[in-house]
């Protein structure tokens, strides 16, 4: 039995299970034990020096024991971590469905400008006047940035996303500490299909969360904001477009009315990559919004590297900007570090990071825009917003939409209606895509709806590759609907490790390894 790329089916595969190897390797697909398993402590790949004789400085802190690690060769030692690059998933993989992450494609042009001579090397702590040239970089992607959302300010020092959320509600509330209000706006308005890190967020600094309920259609209806408005309320945090996937239709009217009531309008960037080009978040009543640049602009996503999440503000929030921060006078660049350097009339909220940022994720958005220019970075815009679409009206006639009246933007969401009596959950869906080589969608996010499938597949993917994945999805939804529940509820069948307990593994982790006892011998 062959499949449409000429391949054995599963029946085929089932035929050839028998042939067990000894290594447990089947061919290309490695097994690879912990690095515990493999190394010993008697080996190292590097020899090192017994050190000159000293005093230790470290009294009851110095170490009692053995360490533990375990000794490698060079080459097991590389042959471990190619392995497990090997068991990865990413966008350089294959298509990347993850809703609400926007995983595309990131240029290797932006990665090789980022490697120049330096800006590559540059460090925080060289004198001001030997990185003229950093300056300036970061002033153009702060104008690129400001002219993008219709903003006249933007604070680049944050690090990721969530810091940003953090950096724009602390300017926020300064702003509100300086009007006299301090205690007593001190209620966010959160709806709930936000992200997770927004209440987190405003609860961290000092607020008090109020939810505001998502409309039967998927939004946020301004008579609902209003009847939450009071002297209390600090501000709003809204995603647009939302996390399910559609444009928040009365953003206007909502940003109007927290305006009116004397609060401010949070913007959620995250899904940005919707509409850069198409709308700016400052014409639609925007104080403070982050931008994820490594979701719209091309840096690199996940792995707990170095990241960027730089915050536009409004005229009302400007002034409040954190330090340091770059400000210009008679043509000149000043970057000012304190708060005692700063002009008349700011008045930073303080310091979010020891540095201004990250170089190398400015220049990689930088050039993302460069390359692109204002028509292309449009064209990204609607292209994503194609994608998904595509990805909806090829799949809306197997599995159920929530949300069927709104277009949606930049991603698709389904929820589990059509799976009921199948047996099939959408976590074994999800589990199913594994199997046939696609990381899964966003699953059971966002809350507000039941057994949610969030899809994004950005602008970076081909109509092949978005027909193939179609195709995918609708042999899968088939299957379930035609009561092949074991393909689901025991998948993944072909992944290195097969399905685990999450629950039993997120609340009861094991963190530390130990050896396994030895082994009984037979009698």
């Amino acid at each position: 039995m062959l499949n449409r790329q000429g391949r054995p089916t599963q029946a085929g595969e089932a035929a050839h299970a028998e042939h067990a190897t000894f290594t447990g390797n089947k061919a290309l697909q490695q097994v690879e034990p912990l690095i515990f398993e493999i190394g010993h402590h008697e080996a190292t790949g590097v020899d090192i020096d017994k050190p000159a004789p000293f005093k230790s400085r470290l009294g009851k802190h110095a170490r009692q024991g053995e360490i533990g690690l375990p000794g490698l060769s060079e080459p097991e030692a590389m042959r471990h971590y190619v392995r497990l690059s090997q068991k990865n998933y990413g966008i350089d993989t294959g298509l990347f469905p993850l809703g609400s992450c926007t995983m595309k494609h990131n240029a290797r042009l932006n990665e090789k400008m980022a490697r120049l001579p330096g800006f590559s090397d540059v460090h925080p702590l060289q004198p001001l006047s030997t990185v003229p040239g950093a300056l300036d970089l970061m002033l153009e992607l702060a104008r690129y940035l400001m002219t993008l959302t219709g903003m006249p300010a933007v604070a680049l020092s944050p690090k990721a996303g969530a810091h940003g959320e953090a950096c724009g509600m602390m300017a926020i509330k300064a702003a509100i500490a300086a009007k006299g209000e301090g205690a007593t706006r001190n209620v966010v308005l959160v709806p709930e299909s936000a992200h997770g890190t927004n209440p987190a967020t405003a609860a961290l600094i000092g607020f008090s969360v109020k939810a505001v309920p998502a409309r039967p259609d998927g939004t946020v209806a301004v008579e609902d904001v209003k009847a939450l408005l009071g002297p209390d309320i600090a501000a709003i945090m809204l995603t647009n477009p939302n996390t399910c996937g559609i444009f928040e239709p009365q953003i206007v009217e909502i940003a109007a009315a927290m305006h009116e009531a004397g609060a401010y309008f949070y913007c959620d960037g995250a899904n940005f990559n919707a509409i850069v080009g198409k709308a700016r978040p400052g014409d639609l009543g925007v104080d403070a919004m982050h931008i994820n640049l490594h979701k719209t602009f091309s840096t690199p996503h996940g792995g707990g590297g170095p990241g960027a999440g730089p915050v536009v503000l409004s005229e009302r929030l400007a002034p409040f900007a954190p330090v340091p921060f770059i400000h210009v006078e008679n043509d000149k660049p000043h970057l000012i570090e304190t708060r005692g350097e700063a002009p008349a009339g700011n008045k930073p909220f303080g310091r979010m990071t020891a540095f201004h940022g990250q170089m190398g994720m400015y220049v990689r958005a930088l050039a993302y825009m460069l390359s692109h220019g204002s028509d292309g970075m449009r064209q990204a815009s609607e292209d994503a917003v194609l994608n998904a679409n595509y990805i909806r009206a090829g799949l809306a006639d197997l599995m159920s939409l929530p949300f069927p009246d709104h277009p949606s933007m930049h991603e698709v969401l389904f929820d589990d209606e059509w799976l009921k009596g199948s047996g099939v959950s959408t976590l074994d869906f999800a589990k199913a895509m594994i199997d046939e080589g696609y990381h899964p969608m966003t699953v059971y996010f966002p809350l507000v709806v039941h057994g949610a499938m969030l899809i994004e597949p950005t602008e970076s993917e081909s109509k092949a590759a978005l027909d193939l994945f179609i195709a995918t999805l609708r042999d899968l939804a088939m299957a379930a609907k035609g009561n092949d529940k074991e393909r689901f509820t025991s998948a993944p069948h072909h992944a290195p490790i097969r399905r685990l307990d999450e629950t039993r593994a997120a609340r009861s982790p094991v963190l530390k390894w130990e050896k396994p006892a030895p082994a009984k011998a037979a009698e």
